[in-house]
């Protein structure tokens, strides 16, 4: 359903994807042992922070390919596509890895991390933090370098979508992924490909096709999508449920894949509109709003939530639900608010103008 040109629920989704991530990293941080879960049950279902990340990418191809779309999978000049990406994506992130690198050596590292060194600086800055190894001063920020690796690759895959069809393109996509994952545990070489979530490229896909079901005719859009979603994913979390989170966290690769086409369907079913109750609900104003800077929210929470559970709570109180319950009432709070005003000056006005001409235009009539 689309209202003045954006699909309604999107950013709603976002917006609780990203939240989900800051709950997962409270929860982490209250009760260590991470992927043994002895935790209370109730609580069981934040271990799995990672599967927000999978909604996340499925949503990037699915957002991007939506225009493409439109107009038979062309996708315009392919430099700038790449500018607008840099434009969108840079700005934000290169901030909090400055913000993230002060706290990691000023206030305190990310656990289980040493403190950053130059390494860290030069190749998170470059986006390469999956490729070579170094102290991270941020445990959210190794899935945006997956993501820019992918926007390398969008252009070939509107092609084939273009030339072939979505059935060559997630045939060839997952063929050579599901190689990769198969090799990988017998191979030395294969397995240093495992180091850029390989599978990530056909959750990427996914999305992509699943935009071209939402932009095909009204009566293929207006089939049950969330019917279809909700049959994908049962077996998927019935899995989850009785292999545990030991084989699941080990098994990330395979379980991703599996996930990926519920994602792809349930966003195809929000983008057309159904269930109704669902779309309202993701499009009231609250989450709206959450999902305008989901982006930022993703990108500082991690270093908050550590110095809040470490820094204050850590030496009050052992690990446990009193922990835990004191984390998320303090450090959700921090996160969301300091997220909020991080995109006000980082995030926000990229996505408002499109050029520094327009950006220095911006600041000085605001100042005038």
């Amino acid at each position: 359903m689309s209202t003045r040109g954006r699909l309604a629920g999107l950013d709603g989704l976002r917006g609780l994807a990203a939240l989900f991530v800051v709950l997962h990293h409270c929860w982490l941080l209250s009760f260590p042992g991470f992927p043994v879960n002895g935790a209370p049950a109730w609580t069981g279902w934040l271990l799995y922070g990672h599967f927000a990340v999978v909604v996340f990418i499925v949503l990037s191809g699915f957002s991007l390919a939506v225009s493409p779309a439109r107009n038979g999978w062309r996708l315009g000049s392919a430099r700038t596509f790449a500018v607008r990406r840099a434009w969108r994506i840079l700005p934000p992130y290169w901030a909090a890895l400055a913000f993230s690198l002060v706290v990691a050596w000023t206030v305190i590292p990310q656990p289980g991390q040493e403190v950053p060194t130059g390494r860290s600086v030069l190749f998170f800055g470059l986006l390469l933090q999956d490729v070579f190894g170094s102290p991270s001063p941020n445990g959210a920020l190794w899935s945006i370098a997956v993501e820019a690796q992918l926007y390398f690759v969008f252009p070939l895959m509107l092609l084939i979508l273009r030339r072939k069809g979505a059935a060559v393109l997630l045939g060839a996509v997952s063929a050579l992924v599901v190689a990769v994952g198969a090799l990988a545990p017998v191979v030395p070489v294969v397995d240093v490909l495992m180091r850029l979530t390989p599978q990530f490229a056909v959750l990427f896909a996914v999305g992509a096709v699943c935009a071209g079901i939402v932009r095909a005719d009204e009566r293929q859009a207006g089939l049950p999508w969330h019917w279809f979603a909700a049959a994908a994913a049962v077996p998927v979390l019935l899995l989850i449920v009785l292999a545990g989170p030991v084989w699941v966290v080990a098994n990330f690769f395979w379980v991703d894949l599996a996930i990926g086409p519920a994602a792809g369907l349930l966003l195809t079913a929000v983008a057309t509109g159904r269930p109704g109750w669902l779309v309202r609900l993701l499009d009231t104003r609250p989450l709206r709003r959450l999902g305008s800077f989901s982006y930022s929210l993703y990108l500082i929470h991690a270093p908050l939530v550590v110095m809040v559970n470490r820094l204050f709570l850590a030496p009050l109180m052992p690990p446990g639900v009193p922990m835990f319950l004191l984390t998320l009432v303090l450090a959700v709070p921090v996160c969301v608010g300091a997220a909020w005003l991080f995109a006000s000056v980082f995030e926000l006005p990229f996505q408002r103008h499109r050029s520094w001409k327009g950006l220095r235009e911006a600041v000085r009539a605001r100042f005038r």
